[in-house]
């Protein structure tokens, strides 16, 4: 009798919960899956295209974020083929320093001094387009960047200040494919205003490509061809410039081996004045190591 009384009140009482639980269940999916679609709709940017700001001599659509301060070397060593005599070029080196700041995440500027010919460079860069995917898609990056270079190399023949700067106006288009591969091309256009060799033509026009193919969680290669229109090489002995690079991310810094037929570091000097061939052996090995440095405060509570 006591086990029938039992029986007919703790039944419902299971029942009960059971049904409560289910409801609980049903509810808890219903919210998860109206969370999921909810993320499918927004917009997520798709970051970090390329690990550094220089692909290899070239810039990439990447800038500092904002309040983030890049202190870059950049270094080569003398050609290769120059023997054993000066040490296959390692007797020989041309650097340049430079500082890029990240005024906001879109808006980037940047300063350097290069060894070679002695030349100051100063940089202006806005991201235009960020790729992004879900409710809003972009496909692409687009970067704008303007430029100044200016040599300060003395010579035998007067040359006022003003006929030593050049100026740099170039368009960044790149993709990030996949978490490994990275793709951009680079229109570009550079007014000399006074060539540093006889020359009709002050004006350079070229287009970039190069890419990123990451192949383990700290290293990727990384290419770059620099062609120049043709009618650009005829005045002078020139070469388009062709670059690959090695870069390993160790924590903050970036380092990247490079091998380069161009000794000149920034546009003025790799795109319009390469004159270095792979097939004679005028190569120069180098490096870039990079290291960031954040000021933004709200990004360092997230670290």
């Amino acid at each position: 009798m006591e086990t029938k009384l039992l029986s007919t009140r703790i039944l419902p009482l299971i029942i009960l919960l059971l049904t409560g639980t289910v409801g609980i269940t049903q509810d808890s999916l219903l919210t998860m899956l109206e969370d999921s679609s909810k993320s499918s709709q927004a917009t997520v940017a798709v970051e970090g295209a390329f690990k550094a700001i220089h692909l290899v001599n070239t810039q990439t659509t990447e800038s500092p974020g904002k309040k983030e301060l890049n202190f870059i070397i950049m270094h080569r060593f003398g050609k290769l083929n120059d023997g054993a005599y000066n040490f296959f070029g390692l007797d020989n080196a041309s650097i340049r320093l430079g500082l890029d700041y990240g005024i906001s995440d879109r808006l980037g500027v940047g300063i350097g001094r290069s060894s070679f010919e002695k030349t100051f460079d100063g940089y202006v860069k806005y991201k235009l387009l960020q790729q992004s995917s879900g409710k809003k898609t972009v496909p692409i990056n687009i970067s704008l960047l303007v430029a100044v270079n200016h040599l300060t190399l003395r010579s035998d023949t007067f040359v006022s200040a003003q006929n030593k700067t050049s100026y740099i106006t170039q368009a960044i288009i790149a993709r990030k494919f996949s978490s490994a591969l990275s793709l951009m091309v680079a229109p570009t256009y550079i007014h000399y205003n006074r060539y540093p060799v006889l020359r009709s033509a002050k004006e350079v026009f070229a287009a970039t490509v190069g890419g990123r193919l990451k192949f383990t969680k700290r290293m990727a290669i990384t290419a770059e061809y620099n062609y120049l229109i043709p009618g650009m090489l005829d005045a002078v002995d020139l070469e388009h410039s062709l670059s690959l690079g090695l870069d390993i991310e160790t924590g903050g810094h970036v380092f990247q081996l490079v091998f380069t037929n161009s000794n000149g570091m920034i546009e003025s000097q790799y795109i319009g004045k390469t004159n270095g061939s792979w097939g004679n052996g005028d190569i120069f090995f180098g490096f870039n190591v990079s290291r960031n440095f954040s000021f933004n405060k709200e990004k360092k509570k997230n670290w």
